[in-house]
């Protein structure tokens, strides 16, 4: 067993623009700016992730997302310099023909189809299995940049009898929660329809321990814009590459901190 390292991700939608207000896809293609309530969320995004300290970066390069790290950056207390780190692998899904236009014209071509909305893939757009693929190679450059810029030599010879992994997570409705003594946190900023097939893929394919109580229909459920999850990843630096030992998950779309938006509105 080679190096040890635990940090946690933060991954976070993007903020509202005015095509989520008039219920219209962009997917890929349709790259628009926050509206005025997707600043107000960004920013209250920020506050309530102020305390907390981002080693590292990652945001999708489409500047709906651009514009939300920003914000939030801009809000905390720890990090307002920390590097952004601009990632075509975290764009949101392509909707292909259907960018561009209503929602519901999405859901009666998978309906003519045979298909559930959420599967289907228009002419053009990418297959659920191409997202799960994009997130699959930004998970091996997360993990391979989590150990090489944070795993010392002490850490890996301390390590190489191999701790059992970190207890379960407490879960107290704060914005620290689960992350109180881990000492790399990556915030990640993508979109709903990424977001959904990645936590698809933390949870289905590399068993993701869950907290106790939670459904599987608010597991995947879609991401509201600047809905926030948190994921501890175990990993383990090993003669094929980094390899996560142990996934657990502390909060999946927590979206406390958009209360006073909607009050605001």
């Amino acid at each position: 067993m080679g190096a040890y390292q635990q940090p946690s991700s933060d991954i976070k939608g993007s903020g509202e623009t005015q095509y989520n207000r008039d219920k219209l896809l962009q997917g890929q293609g349709i790259d628009t700016p926050l509206s005025d309530t997707g600043h107000q969320q960004a920013a209250a995004a920020g506050q309530y992730l102020r305390d907390l300290h981002f080693t590292n970066v990652f945001v999708s390069n489409l500047q709906r997302a651009v514009q939300t790290a920003e914000i939030i950056l801009g809000n905390n207390l720890h990090s307002s310099a920390a590097e952004m780190i601009l990632d075509p692998l975290l764009r949101e899904r392509g909707f292909g023909v259907a960018e561009g236009r209503p929602k519901e014209h999405l859901k009666n071509m998978a309906n003519a189809a045979g298909q559930a909305c959420r599967d289907y893939t228009p002419p053009g757009g990418e297959t659920l299995e191409q997202v799960k693929t994009r997130f699959k190679k930004f998970l091996r450059s997360l993990y391979q940049r989590m150990l090489e810029e944070h795993c010392s030599g002490d850490q890996r010879s301390a390590s190489t009898s191999g701790p059992s992994g970190p207890d379960q997570p407490v879960i107290a409705g704060l914005a620290n929660d689960g992350v109180q003594n881990v000492p790399v946190h990556a915030l990640i900023v993508s979109h709903g329809a990424f977001i959904r097939v990645s936590v698809r893929h933390l949870v289905e394919d590399l068993q993701c321990r869950l907290p106790a109580g939670l459904k599987m229909s608010q597991v995947f459920s879609p991401c509201p814009n600047t809905g926030i999850s948190r994921f501890i990843i175990t990993l383990h630096r090993e003669e094929s590459g980094p390899r996560a030992s142990l996934i657990q998950c502390v909060f999946i779309n927590r979206k406390d901190h958009l209360d006073e938006v909607k009050n605001s509105d």
